[in-house]
């Protein structure tokens, strides 16, 4: 198993990707090629040099976190992430690991991977913390942020396909976002990806945000601007909940002495279930390889993480079972949102 990581991209790079790749090295017994400035990851490692397990690819090009997407990716043929999509591309590595610009990292995954026959727009695959039970996966997160109705139902398709391979299901749930649970609830996309989703494999109808965080459905559909938003806005609240409960741990000497005892018993909670160095970061779905998006302040454990994730999607050929969750019925959503469009 070969994994290609761009050791240039994040916040913390390439100190905090060429660990995370050392210790993946170590613990999961693949090869990684790290893809970068071979002189500033060289400086990363011990001595100087590659253990086994790792190979260092010299790029003269790095596309930063604030450059535009599409423009980096087209013109900068040498930048680290373009030449570690191009190795998945190339049959060199079999999955692509980026902490960096998201936007750049997609951009190289899409135009080098190419999109899967039948998939009309990429939509990522983020995994949603559940407290005591495993994630569930919300589609888009940030993908494509204007959508049509049917491009909803291939996310529910990819989706269902990515929930088998990474939460162990053989039949996963699906809700549709919306503002309400009834059928008719919602604006005109989520009414029209309502009409196109009901009756298909498992879906269970609207859910609402409360319904976030709650482990039901297992993938959640919606289009990548609403998906963004709910994200951050869950990132948000844990970020506030937790400091209220520190403060409070921290208002007096009762309180502090209390902390003593609950305190590690809290971090290692949230630890388990909430650290997003655990998760392994989230996964490009829709396009013809494995793609995995860490984020961008990743520490060691997040990139290892990831590159455990990428490894798991290839064992579990998550791109075969999406290819044929898409051509299961290869045109119908289009064809009956046509149909509506012109009945109305």
């Amino acid at each position: 198993m070969k994994i290609a990581l761009d050791a240039m991209g994040g916040d913390n790079a390439p100190s905090a990707i060429v660990a995370g790749a050392l210790e993946a090295v170590e613990t999961l017994g693949v090869e990684v090629l790290l893809f970068g400035v071979e002189a500033a990851m060289r400086a990363e490692l011990p001595g100087g040099q590659s253990p086994a397990g790792v190979k260092l690819v010299d790029c003269t090009e790095i596309i930063g976190m604030h450059d535009e997407p599409g423009t980096s990716v087209r013109t900068r043929k040498d930048a680290s992430v373009v030449r570690a999509a191009e190795a998945v591309r190339d049959g060199i590595a079999d999955a692509m690991v980026g902490a960096g610009n998201t936007g750049a990292t997609m951009a190289s995954a899409l135009l080098r991977f190419g999109r899967i026959k039948g998939v009309a727009r990429p939509a990522i695959g983020v995994p949603i913390p559940v407290p005591f039970a495993s994630p569930h996966l919300l589609v888009d997160g940030g993908a494509t942020v204007d959508c049509k109705p049917e491009w909803l139902l291939q996310f529910a398709q990819l989706g269902r396909a990515y929930a088998k391979v990474r939460l162990g299901i053989d039949s996963p749930t699906v809700g549709l976002l919306s503002n309400g649970e009834e059928a008719g609830k919602g604006d005109e996309l989520r009414k029209l990806a309502f009409s196109l989703l009901e009756g298909t494999p498992g879906f269970v109808g609207n859910v609402e945000g409360r319904d976030l965080m709650t482990g039901k459905p297992d993938v959640i559909v919606t289009d990548g601007f609403t998906g963004n938003v709910a994200i951050k806005t869950i990132e948000g609240a844990l970020k506030a909940a937790a400091g209220l409960v520190f403060t409070i741990l921290d208002s007096n000497d009762e309180a502090k002495a209390a902390a003593k005892v609950v305190a590690p018993l809290l971090l290692q909670g949230v630890a388990d279930y909430l650290d997003p160095d655990t998760v392994g970061g989230a996964v490009l779905l829709g396009v013809d390889g494995v793609c995995v998006i860490s984020h961008g302040s990743s520490s060691a454990r997040a990139i290892s993480s990831s590159i455990a994730l990428a490894a798991e999607c290839v064992r579990g050929e998550i791109v075969e079972s999406m290819k044929w969750a898409i051509a299961e019925d290869p045109g119908a959503a289009t064809n009956k949102v046509m149909e509506d469009q012109h009945a109305s």
